[in-house]
């Protein structure tokens, strides 16, 4: 999808959001109702009809730019070789979660033990990478998506398992916006199907909340960590507990 088709996305999606369809917006901005169909069933659209749609909805074009931009189409994943590049380094890890969670360069170096010059190094080899697009000042912008997953038994995944989930479930998971679960069932394969595009689903929203949370400021923000799994298994103890012939 083309740029220009990616602004007129978004502005779509913008006034739903503010619940004005395209007869009302056609009042607002003196045109017919089957022209401003027309003019959105194109794939480009005049700057100056963009800025006149936004004023006359009360929509901010700068914001419709910026989620444009924020959601162009970037890999959903990285390859193995950039994922074994970050876990060769664990605070170059680190730094990586830290921009996958839009933290700013000063937000990492406030919060961990990482100087400044060690932390440029650390963005601009991400930027080596195609983890991210280092830009002037020590900004960044993600060169992944917002659908972003490590691969599935790559290596990140590997590490995580090896060094990571001990640690993860040794919480009690009783705090606010917090829970455990761990839910048995017996179910077909086309049950099971229809339950992971549910949890592919929720992996979504959980992308969407991230990324419109990004406008809250740092201290109403705090980091959560949705770890998922979902297989066909039996406990190894109960296994041996099987009835054999």
């Amino acid at each position: 999808m083309s740029s220009p088709e990616l602004v007129l996305q978004v502005l779509r999606a913008e006034l739903r959001a503010a619940s004005i369809t395209y007869r009302a917006l056609a009042e607002r901005i003196g045109m017919s109702e089957s022209s401003v169909k027309r003019m959105f069933g194109q794939k480009d659209m005049a700057l100056s009809r963009l800025a006149q749609i936004c004023s006359a909805s009360g929509i901010a074009m700068e914001d419709v730019l910026r989620r444009a931009a924020d959601v162009q189409p970037h890999a959903d994943t990285l390859t193995a070789v950039q994922e074994k590049a970050l876990i060769a380094k664990p605070r170059l890890l680190l730094v990586a979660i830290c921009c996958l969670g839009h933290w700013t360069m000063e937000q990492v170096i406030e919060t961990y033990d990482i100087s400044e010059p060690e932390c440029i190094g650390f963005l601009a080899e991400l930027d080596r990478l195609g983890v991210i697009e280092l830009k002037p000042l020590n900004r960044y912008s993600l060169r992944v998506s917002n659908a972003f997953h490590w691969l599935a038994d790559g290596p990140v995944q590997q590490y995580v398992r090896e060094h990571v989930v001990g640690d993860y479930f040794g919480g009690r998971f009783d705090g606010p916006g917090e829970t455990l679960m761990c839910l048995p069932a017996r179910l077909s394969l086309p049950s099971a199907r229809e339950l992971l595009q549910k949890i592919q689903q929720l992996a979504a929203e959980l992308a969407r909340l991230h990324q419109g949370d990004r406008r809250l400021p740092a201290d109403e923000r705090d980091g959560f960590t949705l770890l998922l799994g979902f297989r066909s298994w039996e406990f190894a103890a109960f296994t041996e507990m099987r009835r054999h012939g």
